[in-house]
C-alpha cells in the first residue's frame, strides 16, 4: 500500500531567483540514468528477489526514499521553471516545448528508459550494482553542487548528495553481513584453475607496477604471458 504525504521527507524547496537553464540540468537526476526514478525503480524491483528478509525490507525502505527524493527534484525544477516562461533563458531549454516543471527527460533531452535499471535477481550481484548506481548519481550531485546559481538550491542538493552516501553505506553493510563486501564469488558454479592469475598484458618498457590488485600473496603474476598459460 502507498500513500502520499503532501509534504517533502526533507528540506524545504523555496528559491529567490528561478534559472531554467539549471532546470535542465536538473532533469539528469528526474529522467537521467542516474536519477532518482532509476534508482527507486531499481531496488524496488530487487526486494522481490531477496529472500532475506531484512534485506528485502532495507531494499524497500531505500526505494520509498527516492520516490521522495525524486519528488524533492521535480519540486526544484518546478520552482526554477515558474513564472520565467517570457524569459530568453526559458525559451532556449527544453521547457520552452514541453512546459514548466519536471519531464522524464534527461538534461539532453533524451526520455527516460527502463534500460537504465540494473537488476538481476542475485542479491550479491544487486548490491553490488546498487553501490555503482549511489556512485553514480552522487557524481551527478556534486556536478549540480558546483553550477548550483544559488545557497538555497546548493543546500538542497548537498542533502540529496549525503543521502547517497548513506545508501552506499547501507549496501555495504548488507554486503559485509552476507560475507560478500570483498568476496568475489557468489553462485554455485566453482571457477577454474585460473581464478588466481593476474596476466601482465600492459607494457611500455618502463617498470611495471604491482600494488594488491597483482600481488604474489592475492595472485600468481604472470610477468610476460604466453597463449594459453596456466
Amino acid at each position: 500500500m502507498f500513500y502520499h504525504k503532501k509534504e517533502l521527507i526533507e528540506k524545504a524547496v523555496n528559491i529567490d531567483d528561478p534559472n531554467p537553464r539549471f532546470a535542465q540540468l536538473l532533469l539528469e537526476q528526474f529522467g537521467g540514468a542516474t536519477g532518482e526514478l532509476t534508482a527507486a525503480l531499481q531496488y524496488w524491483v530487487q526486494s522481490f528477489h531477496v529472500e532475506h528478509p531484512g534485506i528485502r525490507d532495507m531494499l524497500q525502505d531505500i526505494a520509498v526514499e527516492e520516490f521522495s527524493h525524486l519528488e524533492m527534484v521535480g519540486k526544484l525544477i518546478e520552482v526554477h521553471t515558474q513564472k520565467v516562461d517570457q524569459t530568453e533563458a526559458f525559451s532556449s531549454t527544453l521547457f520552452a516545448i514541453r512546459g514548466k516543471g519536471p519531464h522524464f527527460l534527461d538534461s539532453q533531452g533524451s526520455a527516460w528508459t527502463a534500460n537504465y535499471i540494473n537488476e538481476g535477481g542475485d542479491v550479491v550481484r544487486d548490491l553490488r550494482a546498487n553501490i555503482a548506481a549511489e556512485g553514480g548519481a552522487r557524481q551527478t550531485y556534486e556536478a549540480l553542487i558546483k553550477l548550483a546559481p544559488d545557497p538555497k538550491t546548493k543546500e538542497v542538493l548537498i542533502h540529496l548528495l549525503t543521502r547517497e552516501i548513506s545508501h552506499t553505506k547501507m549496501f555495504m553493510k548488507a554486503l559485509d553481513s552476507l560475507g560478500k563486501l570483498d568476496d568475489p564469488f557468489f553462485g554455485n558454479i566453482q571457477p577454474d584453475e585460473t581464478v588466481d592469475l593476474y596476466f601482465n598484458l600492459s607494457t611500455n618498457g618502463q617498470e611495471d607496477q604491482r600494488g594488491p590488485w597483482n600481488s604474489d600473496e592475492n595472485f600468481r603474476y604472470i610477468a610476460n604471458p604466453v597463449p594459453d598459460q596456466k
